[in-house]
C-alpha cells in the first residue's frame, strides 16, 4: 500500500473506521474457526455494522455531527464488508463503491495497527526500601 495514502485520510476518520470494523467483527464465530468461510464472516461483520448503522440513525439527530459522523464510518464498514463478502457481483457501481470502502477500512487499520503502542508489562513490585541497622 502507497504511504502517501494514508496521510490523505485524516487520523479522527481512520480512528473512527477501525473502530467501527472492531465493533462488527462477529465475536461468536471466533476468526480462529477453520471450518468457517471467509464470506460468512464477511457477511456477519457487515450485518452487524449494518445494525448499528441504523440503531444510531433512528436515535440521531440531523445536527449531530459527530454523531452522524460516527454513523457514516459504521456505514462505511458495511459497504466493507459486504464488498468483501461478495454480495455485489452483480453491481458494478457498489462492486466500485465496495472497493473504496474496503481500501479506506484498510488503510484505517493498518494505520492504527502501526500507531497503537504495544501493550506496557505490569508494574513489578519494588523491593521494600533497605533500612540499615542502627
Amino acid at each position: 500500500m502507497d504511504p502517501k495514502m494514508t496521510m490523505e485520510v485524516p487520523p479522527r476518520v481512520r480512528e473512527t473506521v477501525d473502530d467501527a470494523s472492531k465493533k462488527s467483527h462477529p465475536v461468536e464465530l471466533g476468526v480462529a474457526q477453520s471450518d468457517v468461510a471467509d464470506s460468512r464472516i464477511a457477511e456477519t461483520a457487515s450485518q452487524r455494522a449494518m445494525k448499528m448503522v441504523l440503531d444510531r440513525t433512528a436515535k440521531i439527530k440531523e445536527e449531530d455531527r459527530i454523531g452522524n459522523f460516527v454513523t457514516d464510518a459504521c456505514a462505511t464498514v458495511a459497504v466493507a464488508y459486504h464488498r468483501a463478502a461478495g454480495i455485489y457481483a452483480e453491481d458494478e457501481e457498489m462492486q466500485q463503491l465496495g472497493t473504496a470502502a474496503v481500501h479506506l477500512l484498510t488503510i484505517a487499520t493498518l494505520y492504527t495497527q502501526a500507531h497503537t503502542p504495544p501493550p506496557q508489562p505490569p508494574p513489578r513490585n519494588p523491593p521494600p526500601p533497605w533500612n540499615p541497622p542502627p
